[in-house]
């Protein structure tokens, strides 16, 4: 009798295959505009050509005739390119407050976490809508008022992995070592803290992205840029005899959060021990 050598096949996880679909789906809007080179804001053709029925216009158009199509592929591409640098910003300002508040404790820890909770109390669409009224509705505003907003639950999360590692073996070995808080910080305590931190920028992203369309919705978006949010607050004028314009561009802002949340996941599943026993 005799035993057979081949390996089990390894079964792939269909949130593999999301991730994997969702990566593709982000970078088809990071170079889509290239492949797509249509203006969205050129008048492309007839006003309402509904999803379809057209080979030039396979998402239909307008009112105004524009191309449904180029307007997703330069919307998403603004969604991500906000909702990531936004995302980066919470995470740089939320890991450097945590850091700081987790390391040091006492009085630093208890001025940095009241700051961290009245911020975190407070209406953060609100507080978005509010900068971005005073400031302007430019890409930059967007940028730095879905950060600023964004940061708390980053420091809350960071300042709780350092007040865990801070007392580990390896740590107490650098400070015998007169190694500087500096270096204890970004060498010794950081690297181990970031996994569970990292997988939190999924959520960054998405919020980000659901925070620019709904103030691109409300017309507080960059009026230079097409958005998602303002291809809905277009499109809901006409809803009752055209609906799609504003199914197609809210089922991509869906998908793109979707995606984004399954990327999550997947990170998670790579980061945490647990997730791949």
């Amino acid at each position: 009798m005799t035993q057979s050598n081949s390996k089990p096949r390894r079964r792939i996880k269909p949130l593999t295959i999301f991730g994997i679909l969702g990566i593709a789906l982000v970078a088809f809007a990071i170079v889509g505009p290239w492949i797509y080179p249509q203006d969205p804001w050129a008048m492309a053709g007839a006003p309402f050509v509904w999803p379809f029925t057209s080979t030039d216009h396979i998402f239909g158009t307008d009112s105004l005739g524009r191309d449904v199509a180029a307007g997703l592929l330069y919307g998403a591409r603004l969604s991500l390119l906000i909702s990531s640098v936004a995302a980066g910003t919470a995470l740089t300002i939320g890991v450097l407050v945590g850091a700081i508040a987790g390391y040091y404790r006492g009085w630093v820890d208890d001025v940095l976490m009241r700051l961290t909770d009245t911020l975190q109390t407070t209406p953060s669409f609100l507080m978005m809508i509010v900068l971005v009224a005073v400031f302007g509705s430019t890409v930059g505003v967007l940028i730095v008022a879905i950060g600023i907003v964004s940061w708390p639950p980053v420091a809350r999360l960071t300042r709780a992995e350092f007040l865990t590692l801070r007392e580990r073996d390896y740590v107490n070995a650098a400070r015998l070592l007169k190694k500087s808080d500096l270096h204890i910080i970004l060498r010794e305590i950081l690297p181990n803290a970031l996994p569970p931190i990292l997988v939190m920028v999924s959520i960054l992203v998405a919020n980000g992205i659901l925070s620019e369309a709904a103030l691109s919705f409300l017309g507080l978006g960059d009026p230079n840029a097409t958005s998602l949010g303002s291809m809905i607050g277009t499109g809901r004028e006409s809803m009752r005899s055209a609906w799609y314009l504003v199914a197609v561009p809210g089922s991509m802002i869906i998908l793109i959060v979707v995606v984004v949340n399954i990327l999550g996941d997947l990170l998670n599943d790579r980061l945490n021990p647990r997730g791949r026993q």
